[in-house]
């Protein structure tokens, strides 16, 4: 079944260039139909010809600096290009194939060396080079970043890695790692945030000697293949650091909300699809004579998610535009409030699609359940919806830091 619906969604001014984004993008998206995504989530396949799609598009380089062979675009556009993404059936987690690959160099551009930078990122811009994975959560390091154990200790022109990490994806489509590890133990430091340092990690070196790997099964997400990875003494050059050493956290912050409000159109994205699947089923399937779309039961939860997704897609959008320029703090309120209304709004849009199938909504053949399942993880990562409300409740209304 294919949608048919055309649902309006929130009456959000688009800029011209999120204009063009978003034909562009969606154009690239209509080739990458419900069929491909149902595919490669069933078989847990990574969506390899729609990454090269996109990358041979220059879309992965989109807020990549032009110097660099990027298309040298903002957060706005970014925007623009994850919601539409995410709405062609992609999902949150087709989406999040490629975001990575727009993300995890933010540190590289903002804090690299220059010789790093002109090495590394015209590869990344063209697809060439994929730096799909970035290293940061541990075993007893999940929200609490700063806790993390894994140790990187100097010896002369390189450093030595040892610990464990949790939750590290995208290693099988990965050519380079951003890895974060403490150069300084937290003991040793005045401020928690301080002794961490980022690091390049070539994962085909890493590999072959002082990196062990094993796929975590999950049930969500299913085109994103995620890992435990282990470090014993794994050797990376010193020329290899990204940033200052023991800045670490602070270079990581730089780029953080601008990727969450991206996270969020994703769920908007991801939203607006189930919306679309829970009214062209509701449309066709009759029962007792009558199309089902008729009863207020069915109704009324498609209509709601409807609202809430366009409220918060305002949000987004309106959060998007002020972020260029605007003050760490005041982007960091927007995003996390996106990113919390975004994703309960996707959650509650695809239940309701679902119910709106009735038992097939649990059957593969109408995505929806993806759509669920992809949704439920969105309220997770990558930060919980509880943490974001503890953000915003010491940031926007004073009140004491409950973490």
């Amino acid at each position: 079944m294919t949608g048919r619906a055309t649902v309006v969604g929130a009456p959000v001014e688009l800029t011209a260039e999120q204009a063009t984004v978003r034909e562009e993008i969606r154009e690239l998206c209509s080739a990458f139909g419900h069929e491909y995504w149902r595919e490669c989530d069933r078989d847990g396949n990574y969506p390899q010809a729609f990454v090269d799609r996109l990358a041979d598009a220059g879309w992965l380089g989109v807020t990549l600096p032009e110097t660099y062979g990027g298309k040298g675009l903002g957060t706005e556009a970014a925007v623009a290009m994850f919601e539409e993404i995410a709405r062609s059936g992609a999902g949150f987690g087709g989406a999040q194939t490629v975001h990575a690959a727009v993300y995890t160099a933010a540190p590289i551009v903002r804090h690299g060396s220059e010789s790093l930078k002109e090495w590394l990122l015209p590869g990344v811009a063209s697809g060439e080079v994929a730096l799909q994975t970035f290293a940061l959560t541990e075993p007893g390091a999940g929200s609490e970043s700063t806790a993390i154990e894994t140790r990187a200790e100097r010896d002369r022109d390189v450093y030595r890695i040892t610990g464990e990490k949790h939750w590290i994806s995208r290693i099988d489509a990965s050519d380079f790692m951003v890895l974060v590890a403490r150069t300084t133990s937290r003991d040793e430091v005045e401020r928690k945030t301080d002794g961490i340092t980022l690091f390049l990690v070539d994962l085909s070196e890493a590999l072959d000697g002082g990196m062990a790997i094993e796929e975590i099964e999950k049930t969500a997400s299913n085109v994103v293949h995620s890992y435990r990875v282990e470090f014993d003494g794994l050797e990376v050059p010193a020329s290899n650091v990204i940033g200052e050493v023991g800045k670490g956290f602070h270079h990581v912050l730089d780029g953080l909300n601008e990727e969450r409000l991206v996270i969020a159109a994703e769920c908007i994205g991801l939203g607006e699809r189930a919306v679309e699947r829970g009214v062209d089923y509701a449309s066709e399937r009759e029962v007792f004579g009558r199309p089902i779309g008729r009863n207020q039961a069915i109704q009324h939860p498609l209509a709601e998610a409807h609202a809430r997704l366009s409220a918060a897609k305002c949000l987004v959008y309106d959060a998007a535009s002020a972020a260029e320029g605007a003050d760490r703090k005041t982007v960091g309120v927007h995003a996390n409030a996106a990113k919390y209304l975004a994703a309960d709004a996707a959650f509650d849009a695809a239940d309701a699609a679902v119910q709106t199938h009735g038992g097939r909504g649990v059957a593969r053949d109408y995505d929806v359940e993806r759509y669920l399942r992809e949704a439920r993880l969105a309220r997770l990562v990558p930060v919980t919806q509880e943490l974001a409300l503890s953000y915003l409740a010491e940031t926007a209304l004073g009140l004491p830091r409950s973490y």
